[in-house]
């Protein structure tokens, strides 16, 4: 994400004159990013997987050629000499890089891929930078070095990066995004500016890929989503940090607008069905993210307040409807958040358009949305809202999809999706060696009541929870019209508990207990009354 200059805070800016001699020499700066690039590969991180080792070096690669290119058509020209590099730096770049560097060390201190990613992620910014100086030169005098690459970079991989095997698309991920910026443009209030915000196009765009093209599979894209509230009090996290971006570049309609319009929607959703639209919250915490830190650049996003607010509702109406297709068509719902903001940029013109033709209105003109000190309010307005969902257990508290039990009561009630969800949920802890869900979902296949009768995979089911040393699964597996059922065992419930991210495996057995009943484990109820 790159923001759009403040007002408050202009920019540093300093010009470097061209260098002396031969034209060639300001290639100096990209010969050396493309050097250190290559280098990169032999670090042990890199040099693990050698097909990541190797997109490292082809990224270089690439780089050097383009160079060769530059140089051949640079020498002996007049016109190189103009080529020129000019600092500047911009607040909304670096303040907007601070805040996204923070969610990495909170999120990472809670989920060590984040940090063993971090040398791919600095390689990016190298390659970024290289990239984007050689694509400047290539089409005008001046380069801009700032901390612009850094929010490009962080943005991306803060929602999205392929595997090792296929890191080489990461770095194209990058290109495309530059490339957008750089050739995607239109004429807006006078003024030849890009359409689309750099990450959020590209992610935009490689998600339609991977959905059409069924290869989620080849990305972090859902362990990513997932793993942001491994970290405690998450919400309130990027609440707070939230709050520094809006205070300085005033993009608090848009991050109000998004939420209140989600939390509203997935709550009127709740009251008509009795199950949560969202598996976790009313909200999700990569949702909540995408509401700060990828839909709220201002170049590429309305004018006025108005506008902003327009557009914000939009995004939290545009995630509700993506997130319901998605699940409708069997594809990854973590793309929800992805895809409708390369939509909304092209919108932008009209909404402010509209916008505008409010301000005739009293509602406009007896009150001045746009005067000095109207920021402030905005985010007087947020902190409260923000203060009345945690209030009522919407951010970083207990959710009804937490419980298991929940949804094995709503799934018996025939509530709108709740057997759907709590076979997932089910899939999900046998995938993490609980052997009770891995009983459950065999009984499901053998009893045939929420899914289709499948006896091979019943039997798969039960072979697992028995090696998981499960007793009710060693009798399902040995007595083929046989349906026990048994409460999960203290490890199961140290799997099944955690879902704000907490490590459970030092509490305590009444600790675990307590917690037990509070996710209504009737039999841990019992049990805690016993213990005490």
């Amino acid at each position: 994400m790159s923001l759009g200059p403040s007002r408050a805070n202009p920019p540093s800016t300093s010009a470097l004159p061209p260098p002396d001699g031969s034209p060639l020499r300001v290639l100096l700066l990209p010969f050396g990013l493309t050097v250190g690039l290559a280098l990169l590969a032999l670090i042990p991180r890199v040099q693990s997987n050698a097909t990541l080792a190797m997109s490292f070096l082809s990224a270089a690669a690439a780089l050097a050629i383009w160079l060769v290119v530059l140089a051949a058509k640079w020498r002996g020209a007049a016109t190189a000499v103009a080529r020129s590099l000019q600092v500047v730096l911009r607040p909304q770049h670096y303040v907007q890089a601070a805040v996204q560097f923070s969610v990495y060390c909170v999120w990472g201190a809670y989920w060590p891929p984040v940090f063993d990613h971090g040398w791919l992620i600095f390689g990016q910014l190298v390659f970024a930078y290289a990239f984007d100086m050689l694509l400047q030169w290539s089409r005008r005098e001046a380069y801009v070095l700032g901390f612009g690459a850094f929010p490009i970079v962080f943005s991306t991989n803060l929602f999205l990066w392929f595997k090792d095997d296929w890191f080489y698309l990461q770095f194209l991920m990058i290109a495309v995004g530059l490339m957008g910026k750089e050739y995607v443009r239109w004429r807006r209030d006078g003024r030849d500016v890009h359409i689309f915000n750099p990450s959020a196009f590209t992610l935009g765009l490689f998600s339609l890929v991977l959905i059409l093209t069924n290869a989620s599979d080849l990305t972090w894209g859902q362990p990513i989503a997932s793993t942001l509230t491994l970290a405690p009090y998450f919400y309130l996290f990027m609440f707070g940090v939230g709050l520094v971006v809006m205070y300085f570049f005033s993009i608090t309609p848009v991050t109000f607008a998004a939420a209140a319009t989600l939390f509203a929607l997935s709550a009127l959703y709740f009251k008509i069905t009795g199950t949560p639209y969202f598996l976790d919250s009313e909200i999700p915490a990569a949702v909540f993210l995408g509401m700060h830190l990828l839909v709220t650049d201002p170049s590429t996003s309305p004018r006025t307040p108005l506008g902003k607010a327009i557009f914000g509702a939009l995004y939290g109406l545009g995630v509700f409807l993506l997130y319901g297709l998605l699940g409708a068509i069997g594809a990854p719902t973590f793309y929800d958040k992805l895809l409708c903001v390369p939509l909304l940029n092209l919108s932008v013109q009209v909404i402010d358009r509209y916008a505008h033709r409010f301000r005739t209105l009293p509602v406009w003109t007896n009150w001045n949305w746009a005067r000095a000190g109207s920021n402030l309010i905005h985010m007087a307005a947020w902190i409260v809202f923000f203060g009345v969902m945690t209030a009522v257990g919407k951010t970083d508290g207990k959710q009804p999809g937490d419980s298991v039990p929940f949804w094995q009561r709503t799934c018996a009630e025939n509530r709108t999706h709740a057997c759907e969800r709590l076979l997932g949920v089910e899939t999900t802890y046998c995938g993490d060696h609980s052997a009770w869900a891995c009983n459950e979902l065999g009984t499901h296949y053998r009893e045939g009541k929420i899914v289709a009768r499948d006896a091979e995979r019943a039997l798969k089911f039960f072979s697992t929870a028995c090696e998981l040393r499960f007793a009710a699964a060693c009798a399902n597996l040995l007595e083929p019209s046989s349906v026990v059922h048994a409460d999960p065992h203290e490890l199961d419930l140290r799997l099944l508990l955690r879902a704000r991210g907490e490590n459970l495996l030092t509490f305590s057995q009444v600790e675990l207990r307590a917690r037990a009943c509070n996710h209504d484990w009737t039999f841990a109820c019992k049990a805690l009354r016993s213990l005490r």
